[in-house]
């Protein structure tokens, strides 16, 4: 039995839930989310303002994988739902930088050319006032955007001997000692 999957979500009060056949879809002033779930072996109903989850069978192993994972989904989609996620990525070198045209993040980091990074509909990107060489990311949807934050750090993630080139502004970056003579 899901420990997890026998508690009821319970609904905020601005919050609209619609389910579908295998799809649900969460609406809030600040954004919306949806999520399909596998509906041949788990069951979502909603009463007043809560939302539960069964499963279809409890035999079959994947029905009971499915049951607690289903939940917390549904759980998380109405957490993220309600406020925004930030996410911040700091360029650390002379020659990097990076700019900011509609729809698009240009970045210029030491390759034969420019990369070119389309920013999402749902994902608002600004530039730090104070320091130049900080993006911030927002957005309502915490997956999507910790996703698309680590595929630009992935582009050149931070070296362990200098700490450059592109890293979380909260990451702490393990250094290495560089090597010494005989």
């Amino acid at each position: 039995m899901s420990r997890i999957g026998k508690l009821p979500v319970v609904l905020p009060d601005k919050i609209e839930v619609k389910i579908n056949w295998n799809e649900i879809d969460v609406k809030w002033p600040l954004g919306t989310l949806n999520m399909s779930y596998r509906s041949e072996y788990v069951t979502v109903s909603m009463e007043e303002n809560t939302i539960i989850v069964t499963p279809k069978s409890l035999e079959e192993k994947l029905s009971k994988a499915l049951w607690g994972t289903t939940r917390a989904n549904i759980n998380n989609m109405i957490e993220w739902v309600s406020k925004w996620y930030k996410k911040s990525l700091e360029i650390n070198w002379v020659w990097y930088k990076f700019e900011l045209k509609w729809d698009e993040i240009i970045l210029s980091i030491w390759y034969s050319h420019k990369v070119t990074i389309k920013i999402p509909s749902f994902i608002k990107v600004s530039v730090d006032e104070k320091l130049k060489n900080v993006l911030h990311f927002e957005s309502v949807d915490k997956q999507k955007l910790w996703e698309f934050v680590s595929k630009i750090r992935a582009k050149k993630p931070p070296e362990p001997y200098k700490g450059k080139w592109i890293k979380y502004v909260e990451e702490k970056i393990r250094r290495k000692a560089w090597k010494t003579g005989k």
